[in-house]
């Protein structure tokens, strides 16, 4: 599979974020590319990693199908010869939309990041080593790092279109979106996290941490979209790995957030664009753990 770090088709193109190119295909759908981009601390790497848009695409669409019946989605389609049935233009697009395009109902999208966690650990863990809470609210006393949280803790944060995403209490949310559907939002992202929870740990594997986008149909019924469970939007750990007051190997860009600190450490990035270059050994390990990954959550080696 060809690396792709940019997508050109031949549709109006409405976002790129940090990952993904939104392009409308009519009023009813949008065709999202993920593309082999990677960001840490909110700046975007100049050099891609192979398989990470495939990775997020096939792994959100193996989730979308296993929670049928679970909760409503907007996933229409990730082959490309379906995609191109329904969108003709696309045909000479095929090498782009391999592996990566994710044909979904076009909704709109609710502006708050719900996360659930399960763990005690990342931005939930310095803020509550510092303060004993999260979000400002109070979290029980002598909790240790990467500590089981029972139940779960419902963390939503605002949407940011620049800079960090921000940690907000529910009753924040409630102001944001009301209280019908901050319930909703709420029961929705326990039931999801509660799913993925209890199929990682049948493959030896701990669900920390995960953060879901919703958006509202026309007739108003609330809707995953986005990408599912995975390693962008969510923190993995082995099992044997985990123990509590141990920060545990996770299946994601830590590799580069670590070679990031390093940089910043020693006076060589202020933290800002542009970006230091990446060591080839920095990009390898990354891939290897978004396939390592798949291949554990899926039992199948990614088909590219």
């Amino acid at each position: 599979m060809d690396l792709l770090t940019r997508s050109d088709l031949p549709l109006e193109l409405v976002g790129r974020g940090k990952v993904r190119d939104i392009y409308v295909v009519d009023a009813e759908r949008l065709l999202l590319i993920a593309t082999d981009r990677v960001s840490a601390f909110d700046v975007v790497m100049a050099e891609p990693v192979p398989f990470k848009g495939a990775v997020l695409t096939q792994l959100s669409a193996w989730w979308f199908h296993r929670l049928e019946g679970v909760v409503d989605h907007h996933l229409l389609s990730v082959d490309a010869d379906e995609i191109i049935a329904a969108v003709p233009a696309l045909a000479p697009c095929r090498a782009q939309l391999a592996g990566r395009a994710t044909l979904c109902r076009r909704v709109e999208v609710v502006p708050i990041e719900c996360v659930v966690r399960g763990y005690l650990s990342g931005s939930a863990w310095k803020e509550y080593a510092a303060t004993g809470t999260l979000a400002g609210e109070a979290l029980p006393a002598g909790l240790r790092q990467s500590e089981r949280l029972d139940p779960p803790v419902f963390s939503p944060a605002t949407k940011a279109e620049t800079g960090h995403d921000e940690n907000i209490p529910v009753s924040r949310m409630i102001e944001l979106v009301g209280a019908d559907l901050a319930a909703e939002l709420e029961r929705l992202s326990r039931t999801v996290y509660a799913a993925g929870r209890d199929a990682a740990a049948e493959r030896g594997l701990v669900l920390a941490d995960t953060k879901f986008e919703f958006g509202r149909d026309a007739a108003g019924k609330v809707v995953l979209i986005d990408e599912v469970m995975t390693p962008d939007s969510s923190r993995y750990w082995p099992a044997q790995g985990w123990s509590v007051g141990e920060v545990p190997p996770s299946f994601d860009k830590q590799p580069l957030r670590d070679h990031l600190d390093a940089e910043r450490a020693a006076g060589r990035w202020n933290g800002e664009a542009p970006p230091p270059p990446l060591p080839q050994a920095v990009i390898d390990a990354m891939s290897a753990r978004y396939l390592d990954l798949y291949r554990r959550m899926t039992g199948d080696d990614l088909a590219v």
